[in-house]
C-alpha cells in the first residue's frame, strides 16, 4: 500500500517539476504493484476496489499524471499534445467500457437457470466459454490493452518525440477494439447457449424421460462438499435412477467422481418443477438454509441421514423434525434423540447403519512392525465456543508433542475440513502443529509429503481439472453423460493411488493428511490407534473394533464426559495436557493391557447398529419403504378417512349469518 502510494508521488512529482526520467521510473514502478497485486495481494485488491479506487481509477490517474507531464516538457506544450492525447485517452476508455459490458452480457448469457453433470445437454447448444480475460479479468484487460498508451506515452517524455505517444494510443485503441468485437461474436445467435424458457423445457423433458425415483439433496459451502460425498456410492448402489440435487453452482465441481447424474438448480422457483417428476425420496446429508425450500414439495418424501453420528448437539438438532422421517446407525442415536426431547417421533426413526463403512478395514492385533501409527483426527471449533468442540486449541500441541517424544510412533494428522473457519485460534493450533509433525519428519526422514498435490494428480486422472476460461456451460459440455463404469474407472485409481501413496512413505514417516486423498477411512486402515474429539469419527472409526482415545477439553471429570457422551465408554480419556499418552500407547502394543476391547464390541453395535444383515441391504429397504408411501400418496384415489362424530358447534362454530 505504501509503495502504491509512492509510486503515484514520484509521479506527481515529475509531471509538476517535470523530469521524464522520474516519470518514466515511477510508473514502470507502478505497473509492475499491479502486477504484484494481481499475482501475490488480492486481498488487498479488493479492499482498494471498496474504497473505489479499483484497477480502472489508479491506472486512468496514471495515464492522466503521465499527460500532464509531457504538457510541461519540452518541446510539447498544451496546443500539440492536449487534444489528440486525451480524445485517445477518452476512446481507450469508452472501448474499455463498451468490453465491461459485453462481458456482462456474455457472462448474462452464459449463465443458465440449470446445469448438470453426467447429463447429455448437447441440444442446449453447450460450447466453450470465452477467454477469461475478456469476461471476468477486466483490470487485467484493461492494464494489457492500456500498456502500449502508457508506454508510448513514457517513450515520448523520455525521446521528445510525440509519435510514440500516437502509436501507442493508436495500438491500444486496436487491442481495446479487437476485445470488443471478439466479445461481440459471442452474442451472435448462433453462438448462444439456449434462452431460460429454453432450458427449462429441455429439463422437464429430461425429467419425464428419465424418471428419477431417489436422489440426494445438498446445499452447502465451499468446503462442506464431504458431506455429501460421503453418500454418493450408497446412493449409486441403490439400483434404479438416482438423482443428486444440488442449489450452490460451485457445488458441481466439489462433488465426487459419480455415475450419478447431478442438477444444479439455484433458484427456487425452478426446483419446484420437482413436484411434477417421478422423484419419490430425497435424502439430506445436512440441513442447511435452503432445505425448508425444497421440503415445500408434497409429492416426495425426505429422510435426514446427516454426514455422521456423535454425541454433540447437531446430532439431535431440532430441525431433524421437519424431514418425514429420520435415519440413524444404531439404537444410540434413537435414544439420543428421544432424551433429547427435540419433538422427532420415535416411529418416524429408521436404523439404516452406516452403509459407508465397507472399506474400513478390521482389527487384526497389535501393531506388527517397529512403528505403530496413530492417526490424530481432531474435529473442527463448530459455530459456538465450547471449548469442548475441538482439543486442537487446547490440547492439540501438548498431544503431538507427546506421541512424536515416542520413536515408535509414527503420527497422521488430518485434521477437519472446516477446522480454523470460525475461530483464529483454532486456525493457528492447526498451524502449528502442522509445523510440528513437519519439523519431526524432518529429523527422522529428512522431509514430510503433504497429501494436497498427489490429491491434485489425481483430480486430473479423474477429469475434474478444466482450463482457466471454463465456465458452467463449459463444464456442462465436457461432463456430459460418461462412459459407462466411469466412476468405477475413477475408484480403482483412487484405490491404486492410495496403495502407491502409502507404500511411499518410508518406515515411520509422519504425514500431514489436509486434502480429500487419502481419505479418512483410507486412514483408518493404516491407523494402529485414534485420537480424536467427540465427533461422528469416532462412531465411524468403531467399525474397525481398533482402539481409541477420546480428547476431554469441556472441563468436566471423567466420569461425567463418559456419562455425559456414550461414545466415550469403550474410549480412553485424555486430558489436555496429553500426560496419558505414553500408558495408551502401551495398551495399544500390549493387548493383554486393554480393557475396552469388549466394550468396544457392544458400542460398536449400540452405534452402528447390527451386522446382519448389512448396512446396505437396510439402507436399500428404508429406501423402498419410504418410496412406496411416497407413491402410495400420489395415488389419484385418496385413501378413505375413518368415520368420527361431528363435533358439537361451539359459539365460533355455528354457521355465520
Amino acid at each position: 500500500m505504501a509503495a502504491l502510494g509512492a509510486a503515484f508521488a514520484g509521479q506527481v512529482a515529475g509531471a509538476v517539476h517535470p523530469d521524464a526520467l522520474v516519470l518514466t521510473v515511477f510508473t514502470a514502478a507502478g505497473l509492475a504493484l499491479e502486477l504484484l497485486l494481481y499475482r501475490r495481494h488480492r486481498g488487498l485488491s479488493r479492499v482498494l476496489s471498496k474504497a473505489r479506487f479499483d484497477v480502472p481509477v489508479r491506472h486512468l490517474l496514471r495515464d492522466l499524471l503521465l499527460v500532464a507531464g509531457l504538457m510541461n516538457l519540452e518541446p510539447y506544450g498544451p496546443g500539440l499534445l492536449y487534444l489528440p492525447l486525451c480524445y485517445g485517452l477518452l476512446l481507450c476508455y469508452a472501448l474499455y467500457f463498451a468490453c465491461l459490458g459485453a462481458a456482462a452480457k456474455v457472462r448474462r448469457t452464459r449463465t443458465l437457470p440449470v446445469l448438470t453433470r453426467n447429463i447429455d445437454a448437447s441440444e442446449l447448444r453447450l460450447s466453450t466459454a470465452p477467454p477469461a480475460l475478456l469476461t471476468r479479468h477486466p483490470g487485467i484487460r484493461l492494464l494489457t490493452c492500456g500498456f502500449p498508451v502508457t508506454a508510448g506515452l513514457v517513450a515520448a517524455g523520455l525521446t521528445g518525440d510525440g509519435v510514440w505517444a500516437g502509436a501507442g494510443v493508436v495500438l491500444s485503441v486496436l487491442l481495446s477494439g479487437g476485445c470488443f468485437a471478439v466479445l461481440l461474436m459471442w452474442l451472435l445467435p448462433g453462438r448462444r447457449p439456449a434462452g431460460e424458457a429454453e432450458v427449462l423445457a429441455w429439463f422437464d423433458r429430461w425429467l419425464a424421460e428419465y424418471r428419477p425415483t431417489v436422489g440426494m439433496y445438498f446445499s452447502g459451502g465451499t468446503s462442506s462438499a464431504y458431506q455429501a460425498n460421503m453418500w454418493l456410492e450408497p446412493l449409486a448402489g441403490l439400483g434404479g435412477r438416482p438423482v443428486i440435487v444440488l442449489r450452490e453452482r460451485f457445488m458441481l465441481q466439489k462433488i465426487g467422481a459419480t455415475d450419478v447424474p447431478i442438477i444444479c438448480v439455484p433458484k427456487v422457483a425452478h426446483l419446484m418443477r420437482l413436484e411434477h417428476s417421478t422423484l419419490n425420496v430425497l435424502i439430506h446429508p445436512a440441513n442447511s438454509g435452503k432445505t425448508s425450500q425444497v421440503l415445500r414439495i408434497p409429492s416426495i418424501k425426505h429422510a435426514f441421514v446427516n454426514h455422521g453420528e456423535s454425541d454433540k448437539l447437531s446430532s439431535c438438532n431440532p430441525y431433524a423434525k421437519a424431514y418425514d422421517e429420520v435415519w440413524v446407525a444404531g439404537p444410540a442415536a434413537r435414544e439420543r434423540y428421544a432424551l433429547a426431547e427435540v419433538g422427532v417421533d420415535d416411529r418416524d426413526v429408521v436404523e439404516i447403519g452406516r452403509p459407508q463403512l465397507a472399506p474400513v478395514l478390521p482389527y487384526a492385533g497389535p501393531p506388527a512392525g517397529p512403528f505403530m501409527t496413530v492417526l490424530y483426527a481432531p474435529t473442527w471449533e463448530g459455530w459456538t465456543e465450547d471449548p469442548g468442540n475441538t482439543s486442537v486449541i487446547l490440547a492439540g500441541e501438548n498431544l503431538v508433542r507427546a506421541l512424536l517424544a515416542d520413536p515408535g510412533v509414527r503420527l497422521l494428522y488430518k485434521p477437519h475440513p472446516m477446522t480454523g473457519s470460525v475461530d483464529p485460534r483454532a486456525a493457528a493450533a492447526n498451524a502449528r502443529i502442522k509445523q510440528l509433525v513437519r519439523e519431526a519428519a524432518a529429523r527422522r526422514v529428512g522431509g514430510v509429503a503433504e497429501s494436497e498435490p498427489c490429491g491434485r494428480e489425481l483430480a486430473r486422472t479423474a477429469d475434474a481439472e478444466f482450463p482457466a476460461r471454463a465456465d458452467g456451460v463449459e463444464r456442462m459440455l465436457r461432463q456430459g453423460a460418461p462412459a459407462p463404469g466411469r466412476a468405477a474407472e475413477v475408484a480403482r485409481a483412487t484405490a491404486r493411488w492410495e496403495e502407491a501413496y502409502w507404500a511411499s512413505s518410508a518406515p515411520g514417516e509422519h504425514r500431514v493428511v489436509t486434502g480429500t486423498q487419502p481419505s479418512l477411512y483410507s486412514c483408518f486402515n493404516q491407523a494402529d490407534l485414534l485420537i480424536s474429539d467427540v465427533s461422528s469419527v469416532v462412531s465411524d472409526f468403531l467399525a474397525s473394533g481398533k482402539p481409541y482415545a477420546v480428547v476431554n477439553t469441556g472441563g468436566l471429570s471423567e466420569e461425567e464426559f463418559r456419562a455425559v457422551f456414550p461414545t466415550v465408554r469403550a474410549a480412553t480419556v485424555l486430558t489436555p495436557d496429553g500426560r496419558g499418552v505414553p500408558a495408551l500407547l502401551e495398551a495399544v502394543r500390549d493387548p493383554s493391557k486393554d480393557a475396552l476391547r469388549g466394550v468396544r464390541a457392544a458400542l460398536k453395535e449400540q452405534l452402528l447398529g447390527p451386522a446382519d444383515p448389512p448396512s446396505p441391504v437396510r439402507f436399500a429397504a428404508a429406501v423402498s419403504a419410504l418410496a412406496a408411501h411416497a407413491a402410495h400418496r400420489r395415488s389419484p384415489v385418496p385413501a378413505p378417512r375413518p368415520a368420527q362424530e361431528a363435533p358439537a358447534q361451539g359459539p365460533l362454530q355455528r354457521p355465520l349469518g
